[in-house]
């Protein structure tokens, strides 16, 4: 059987050892009699589950002890609502302030808008989304409840490179999504960090949130209690039913990082596979990424063919040998290669030796 290589976007691409695990634990979880989807939240058994992937993840990320971290549900786009929610109240007259990067910042910032005054601090659309603004062409309001940045762009494939400065009293709301645990970041730097789990975490249903204890409280009337930050913490993620398997990928997921080093070591794996495959396509003009080098993502790789009438031959030649799903995003065209954590080099390498081939190499 042909080796298969899925670049989804997602929901993406899990290690193999995670999936045989989850298979051998699916009808019964470790001698419980249970499969972990059919167990109380409130067990011993999944507690047990809940607690490790907790202490797994705040050692991956090095979390600050002033951080909680939260597991809830409603995806990237769910947040983009649940963020204003919970901090648009830090202000009386709530500003909220966006770079605006690509897609999914732009997304973010019309769902805020439900919710407060936006202000477009920066944007990068004029360049069409290749690049993340320069910083001294910001223009910050003076009194924003937070700035919110997406600091991978799944679609337009921009990533920065470090957290932005900005002043100490404008906590920073960073929709990580797509790159989250593929990079060391220092945490303290940003009051809120987001992420779905479906790209480099586990399967769709989980959402990630890290937010600094001083954010926690203040929330408007209008925000659900499920989706109340303070709530949410002070019941451990557990005031209502958590995505329970969700969680449990999750956690082996994060175990498995573990023993690969950690996200040091995983950081070090994405910056070689970035390497390759962005010099496949800057070898010559037959295929082009249109990002600045400053700002490409290490994890979604959008390119286009120079003759865009080979797209369909090229994606069924990329079917033929097991490499699925690099049809880019409708909204952008082209092609797109994710390589998030669980992408093996030898994926990469496959995606290299047939894009050479492809190109008459």
């Amino acid at each position: 059987m042909t080796q298969i290589f899925n670049f989804s976007a997602g929901p993406a691409v899990l290690p193999k050892e995670v999936l045989q695990q989850a298979a051998h634990d699916m009808l019964d979880w470790h001698g419980s009699g249970m499969s972990v989807m059919e167990m109380s939240h409130r067990g011993p058994e999944f507690s047990s589950i809940h607690r490790q992937a907790m202490i797994d993840l705040r050692e991956l990320l090095n979390v600050p002890a002033n951080y909680k971290i939260l597991f809830q549900q409603g995806g990237g786009l769910g947040q983009n609502a649940i963020v204003p929610l919970n901090l648009a109240g830090r202000r009386p007259d709530p500003v909220i302030d966006f770079v605006h990067t690509g897609t999914w910042s732009g997304k973010s910032a019309k769902e805020a808008a439900r919710f407060a005054r936006v202000n477009i601090a920066a944007s990068s659309e004029l360049d069409h989304f290749t690049r993340v603004p320069a910083r001294d062409t910001w223009r910050l309001s003076d009194d924003a409840s937070y700035l919110h940045i997406c600091t991978n762009e799944t679609i337009d494939g921009v990533e920065y490179p470090d957290a932005p400065d900005v002043p100490a009293d404008l906590p920073i709301v960073a929709d990580m999504s797509s790159h989250i645990l593929s990079r060391q970041i220092d945490i303290s730097k940003y009051g809120v960090i987001f992420a779905g789990a479906q790209k480099n975490i586990g399967p769709a249903g989980l959402t990630l949130v890290i937010v600094r204890e001083d954010l926690l409280d203040f929330a408007s009337p209008q925000c659900p209690s499920a989706f109340h930050w303070k709530t949410c913490a002070e019941h451990d993620s557990l005031y209502n039913t958590p995505p329970t398997y969700a969680i449990y990928i999750a956690g082996l997921v994060f175990a498995w990082l573990k023993q690969r080093g950690g996200v040091a070591a995983m950081e070090v794996i994405n910056i070689e596979k970035a390497r390759l495959l962005y010099a496949a396509l800057d070898a010559d003009d037959f295929y082009a990424n249109r990002v600045d080098p400053a700002y490409r993502s290490r994890m979604n790789i959008p390119f286009y063919l120079r003759d865009e009438s080979l797209n369909e031959q090229f994606l069924a030649g990329a079917k033929e040998r097991g490499l699925l799903q690099l049809k880019g995003h409708k909204s952008v065209g082209g092609m797109r290669a994710s390589i998030y954590n669980a992408m093996p080099i030898e994926g990469v390498q496959a995606l290299v030796d047939y894009l050479n081939t492809f190109a008459g190499r």
